[in-house]
């Protein structure tokens, strides 16, 4: 294996969700030899591993799904914002219905992946101690891989169980009659909190930052319905790709401050009516970067929330009177009845900002002012993400440089997809890319497009070998910054901003716009892919 040149496969492909998936479909198609690995049992990326209680999309159908024919012509949903069940069952659909299966292999992990510079190909280390090899190397982690536990001293005491919503057991927990303690109010943490206080004896939410959720606004879809809705996909697969997140819409192209106080609110109104992220990716054109335009969605949230709770002091802590940052630089989240259940004599609040986490013991978690029993520990506390998945891969480049030594002192990638010293390396739906902005299937889509033209211009050009130039990925992760500095998000400690991992240097880790990412990746395939060495 050591002296062979030619490589196993044309391209290996890591990673099952909607990014690996497609990038398999249109590489097949194009007539390259691919392999697709992937750790999980079965399709889905982020849809196996996150399957606790309550999981579903925020995206809602047809945007959240493929824009081939031969896909959506042949399925029905129940539901506009799917739960992980039925995207499971959507996944096998896609790969029965393009013939993926031969080309996947599933419940196989990559251990490691190093580039050999020599014979000028990948090799990949796979668990059960087989090795492949690939011209090309093709990440397609998603940006939300590797989750994140806090570091509480006492965890490895605990007596119950505990696990991370993106790590929940296959068979599932039974959450009927338990003492349950979640951490973290993020989109899981709602998603968990909504069906836990159904039947758990006793559930206690951990907040550290209060949650700006918006109504999720849940349909039952039929499909007589859908016979009919269907005639319009092909235009909204179209508009989606002509805007800033991926969805039907974009932002209004007037002010908030430039429109009386009767529009504003009449246009709030029409958006929390309608749920979904519309009030996020809809509303006016300056409300991620303007304050006081941002100040206006707020406090129109904030009241709409307090109308829900009775409890002032709840109120206060739920959806303060003054805003914990600006309204949108956190990704909210959809809810069905999560301001109901405080309501509930079962369902307690815990401010980590008043009471610190000071430990976990046998039974229970110790705050500074008091101690909570449970049986069950949640965390809902998020990822590493971007460059979690992606390092995790133990991936090496040239002159035995490691992918996280690379970024030690922070994310860098032309394009978001391709990292200097690592040749033949292209991933999806990572770091300085739309990724974490934009609705996934719609970045799958123009991301996959565009790696699949590029490896046949390659082939067309007898062009084995490509890596980014260093002044291409500098200026391109410039670019990103710079996008960021004009908007609001950094003013928030979130994970757009690397601030929920320790240590993890803080930068906006997404570029803001998918019209504009996909704007500039189709000027460098039309300037014979500058910014590569080939």
């Amino acid at each position: 294996m050591s002296g062979k040149t030619t490589p196993d496969y044309d391209a290996v492909i890591v990673g099952a969700g909607f990014s690996g998936i497609y990038l398999l479909h249109k590489l097949r198609e194009a007539g390259f030899n691919i392999l697709l690995v992937d750790a999980a049992a079965q399709p889905g990326g982020i849809w196996y591993w996150n399957r606790y209680p309550g999981a579903r999309v925020d995206s809602q159908v047809p945007l959240y799904e493929f824009s081939l024919p031969d896909i959506w012509q042949t399925w029905s949903w129940t539901e506009r914002f799917p739960g992980w069940e039925e995207l499971r069952t959507y996944f096998r659909h896609v790969c029965d219905t393009l013939d993926l299966w031969p080309h996947m292999r599933l419940g196989t992990r990559v251990e490691s992946a190093r580039f050999a510079e020599k014979a000028s190909l990948w090799r990949l280390h796979l668990d059960g101690g087989d090795t492949v090899t690939a011209r090309f190397l093709l990440p397609a982690l998603g940006f939300a891989s590797k989750p994140y536990v806090p570091d509480i001293p006492g965890l490895d005491t605990f007596a119950g169980e505990w696990c991370h919503t993106a790590r929940w057991p296959q068979e599932g927990i039974d959450l009927a009659g338990r003492k349950i303690c979640l951490i973290g109010t993020g989109a899981s943490g709602v998603q968990v909190a909504q069906e836990a206080a159904k039947s758990a004896d006793r559930l206690t939410l951990f907040q550290r930052t209060p949650i700006l959720a918006l109504p999720m606004r849940q349909e039952t879809m039929t499909e007589e319905g859908q016979v009919c809705e269907k005639q319009g996909y092909p235009a909204i697969f179209e508009q989606r790709k002509q805007t800033s997140g991926g969805f039907e819409y974009q932002s209004l192209e007037k002010s908030a401050l430039e429109v009386s106080d009767e529009e504003r609110t009449a246009h709030f109104e029409h958006l929390w009516q309608r749920g979904g992220l519309k009030f996020w990716y809809h509303n006016f054109a300056d409300m991620l970067t303007n304050r006081e335009a941002n100040r206006y969605a707020y406090d129109f949230w904030r009241d709409k929330v307090r109308e829900r709770i009775v409890d002032p002091a709840l109120a206060e802590k739920l959806a303060p009177a003054e805003p914990p940052h600006p309204f949108g630089t956190k990704r909210p989240s959809l809810e069905q009845n999560y301001y109901e259940i405080f309501a509930q004599e079962n369902v307690a609040l815990v401010d980590l900002k008043e009471t610190p986490i000071v430990r976990i013991s046998a039974d229970r978690i110790e705050t500074q002012d008091g101690a909570f029993d449970c049986d069950l520990i949640v965390f809902a506390t998020g990822f590493d993400a971007g460059r979690g998945g992606l390092i995790d891969m133990n991936i090496t480049g040239l002159g035995g440089l490691g992918l996280a030594q690379a970024w030690n002192d922070g994310l860098r990638a032309y394009l978001g997809m391709s990292v200097t010293g690592f040749p033949n390396m292209l991933f999806s739906y990572g770091p300085l890319s739309p990724s974490g902005f934009a609705n996934g299937p719609t970045s799958a889509e123009i991301q996959g497009d565009w790696i699949c033209d590029f490896l046949i211009w390659l082939r067309q050009g007898g062009i084995k070998l490509f890596d980014a130039e260093p002044q291409a990925e500098t200026t391109w992760t410039e670019i990103v910054a710079q996008a960021g500095a004009m908007t609001l998000f950094p003013e928030a400690d979130s994970w757009y901003m690397g601030a929920n991992i320790p240590s993890k240097k803080r930068q906006l880790i997404n570029f803001p716009s998918v019209v504009g990412y996909a704007a500039v990746c189709d000027d460098v395939a039309q300037n014979a892919y500058r910014g590569f060495a080939t």
